[in-house]
């Protein structure tokens, strides 16, 4: 699942694909789009230019001159695919936003689980996240606060969205790896000095890994032995 390097990658592509041009159409390619993404939205999205583009967390905000967003999270599989004028569609393409000038955005996923909804101005856009892991909000006394109450482990307390956005699988196990805590340890044990340890080690999971903006399946090429002290390395 893409985490917060790898959809701060595919924003800053959607970004410059997207900002400033104008949106002709937008195609809803597969069913399952359609229960986040239902015509009436797709016709209402038409028409605006695209404001802005951020990341918050793991989404993804559109932002339309119209006042509405379109709100995207890819969920395991989702990516965006940049087409010139005329370029067919990717096979896996799920939802395609078509601008005035030709070109074209698609939100690709083979398994179709990624999504896309409008906002209205002023609706709520996101869930409750906590502090992005990369910033100062994300300090040891806030994730103290949150872990007080938490009885299971620290890996799955850490992966809740609430505690620190943007963190996954990989991260986290990339983080406490640099802080040498064990994943299965009790989240409410870890005292002040491993709470430190812990944020600073987050912090310099995500310092490394933006160090090779790419996509989160590795098409850039970087081994996953530079990416990677643990995730996915069993054994090792």
């Amino acid at each position: 699942m893409p985490e917060l390097p790898e959809v701060e990658y595919a924003a800053t592509v959607a970004r410059g694909a997207a900002v400033g041009r104008t949106i002709e159409r937008v195609r809803v390619m597969h069913a399952s789009q359609r229960r986040s993404l239902p015509p009436s939205a797709a016709r209402r999205a038409a028409g605006s230019r695209v404001a802005a583009l951020e990341r918050r967390g793991k989404y993804q905000l559109i932002r339309l001159t119209s006042g509405r967003t379109l709100v995207v999270h890819f969920r395991l599989n989702g990516d965006w695919d940049v087409m010139p004028p005329g370029a067919p569609l990717p096979v896996h393409a799920r939802v395609v936003l078509e601008f005035t000038d030709g070109t074209a955005l698609a939100l690709v996923d083979p398994r179709a689980l990624a999504t896309i909804t409008l906002a209205e101005p002023g609706a709520p856009l996101l869930p409750d996240l906590g502090p992005e892991a990369n910033t100062r909000d994300f300090s040891a006394r806030w994730l103290g606060e949150w872990f007080r109450s938490r009885r299971g482990p620290v890996k799955p307390a850490l992966l809740d969205q609430r505690a620190v956005a943007g963190i996954g699988n990989i991260y986290a196990s990339e983080a406490l790896w640099y802080a040498g805590i064990d994943p299965r340890t009790p989240a409410r044990s870890l005292d002040v000095t491993a709470l430190r340890r812990l944020v600073l080690a987050v912090k310099r999971a995500m310092r490394r890994a933006l160090l090779h903006p790419e996509r989160y399946y590795n098409a850039g090429g970087v081994s996953d032995a530079v990416r990677f002290n643990v995730y996915d390395r069993a054994g090792r």
